[in-house]
């Protein structure tokens, strides 16, 4: 399995390339910026885009879609509660993040949805809060959180359609009742370090513990 870390743009987001080197079949995760360098990744390994995946629909995260989509053809996916986003982006937004507007969702995916890449199949985790269809995917041993869960820190919830509450059951009822050794790889390196676990989450994060 294909499963790689790459920090993109000027806002520390993290795009992941992830796929399946026996079949070819690969996804970009959150391509904010930098497209040519995560499809020169891809294209090392031998990897043809199939999916652009999108965690929620905040322009920090899609701001590549475009570029994306029009290189490789692939489907955009992103869960249905924030499919609008994609293509409801105000141009002055779009403008301080030089972004173009993003196509709209190819494929719109709901909570328990499961998306096949070559043997390998990720797993839709719904986990609002942070936007109304903000998503995880997960694979056994790995979680991509988007900007759900950061290392030792969670998600804003001060936006347009955000919640304290709801990020917080989210997190505890979708992700911390995960494996402890679960590796949390998340939407920013906003973290002492780049990557965490599930069970250091629960013990060291102090949103966590947070009602």
């Amino acid at each position: 399995m294909v499963l790689e870390q790459i920090q993109v743009g000027h806002m520390a987001v993290f795009a992941y390339l992830i796929g399946d080197e026996k079949t070819g079949e690969a996804a970009l995760v959150d391509p904010a910026a930098e497209v040519d360098l995560l499809l020169r990744e891809a294209e090392n390994r031998g990897l043809s885009i199939r999916y652009i995946i999108n965690t929620h629909g905040h322009v920090d995260h899609i701001a590549g879609n475009a570029e994306c989509k029009k290189a490789t053809g692939a489907r955009i996916v992103i869960h249905e509660e924030d499919a609008g986003m994609l293509t409801s982006t105000p141009s002055m937004i779009l403008r301080m993040f030089h972004a173009r507007p993003s196509p709209p969702a190819d494929l719109t995916v709901r909570d328990g949805d499961v998306l096949p890449l070559g043997d390998h199949s990720w797993k839709i985790l719904h986990t609002p809060g942070h936007s109304p269809g903000g998503m995880c995917l997960y694979i056994p041993g790995y979680v991509l959180t988007g900007d759900t869960l950061f290392v030792e820190s969670v998600g804003r919830t001060d936006l347009p359609g955000g919640s304290w509450e709801i990020l917080h059951r989210s997190i505890t009822e979708k992700l911390a009742t995960l494996p402890e050794d679960t590796v949390v790889l998340p939407g920013h390196n906003y973290g002492r370090v780049s990557q965490s676990t599930i069970g250091h989450e629960k013990r060291r994060n102090p949103f966590l513990r947070r009602g």
